[in-house]
């Protein structure tokens, strides 16, 4: 929800970062790491109960992948590689998280409780499963009202404290679901009306790869320009 709404507002909010970034000499890889790195010290910071530590970890663990993005547009680093990878580390990043809190609240409510982070864990990989599966048939599937920054958001407003995290569970755990079943019939009904054929794929996927050379190529070309400069 807030990626489709604020996402151009964000962009050029965080661009001057990125501009500072890369005079560091970092790569956006490394901006992702740095967030994973903390993302587990924090998950361990929660497990322990420390949680208003750990929702400043959590927030600071967000950084880097805020500005990973800034970073590869301003230094002409963005690729296919890096957006595998900046993907699949959001979901370890996810997964690290959630196991801390289901570690803390399996040590305050019992074994139980411990299980209602990993069902947000899953169906919150349904939500990028099908997202995933729809780019790949030349469709798409984002939006909803439980994305990745609002898991975040929410999160962050549960750690706030003790007593409030076990009910910011179910509550994410219910809006990821709502999203889940949003996603399904926006999919569903894209489908319906323009069947994706292996053809159709083919031809779809073949444009995305020319506008993608073609950006590659313009940022190249922009990029020599300022070196002559």
């Amino acid at each position: 929800m807030f990626d489709g709404r604020f996402k151009k507002e964000v962009e050029r909010i965080v661009r001057p970062v990125g501009e500072l970034l890369r005079r560091t000499k970092l790569s956006p890889d490394h901006l992702t790491l740095i967030g994973l790195l903390i993302a587990c010290v924090a998950a361990v910071t929660i497990a322990i109960g420390e949680l208003q530590v750990g929702l400043l970890l959590v927030i600071f663990a967000a950084l880097p992948d805020l500005f990973d993005g800034a970073l590869a547009k301003a230094s002409n680093q963005s690729s296919q590689r890096g957006a595998f990878f900046d993907s699949t580390i959001d979901r370890v990043t996810d997964a690290v998280l959630l196991g801390g809190v289901a570690w803390f609240l399996g040590s305050q409510r019992g074994a139980h409780a411990s299980v209602l982070p990993f069902a947000v864990m899953a169906v919150s990989s349904l939500i990028s499963y099908q997202r995933a599966k729809a780019e790949a048939l030349g469709l798409t599937a984002k939006g909803g009202l439980m994305e990745r920054a609002e898991r975040i958001i929410l999160l962050c407003v549960g750690l706030l404290f003790d007593s409030l995290l076990f009910w910011a569970m179910w509550l994410m755990l219910i809006l990821c679901t709502i999203t889940a079943v949003q996603r399904f019939f926006k999919v569903w009904n894209q489908a319906a009306v323009a069947p994706a054929t292996a053809e159709r794929v083919a031809l779809r996927q073949s444009r995305r790869a020319s506008r993608r050379s073609l950006r590659a190529d313009r940022r190249l070309r922009l990029s020599r320009r300022r070196n002559m400069k």
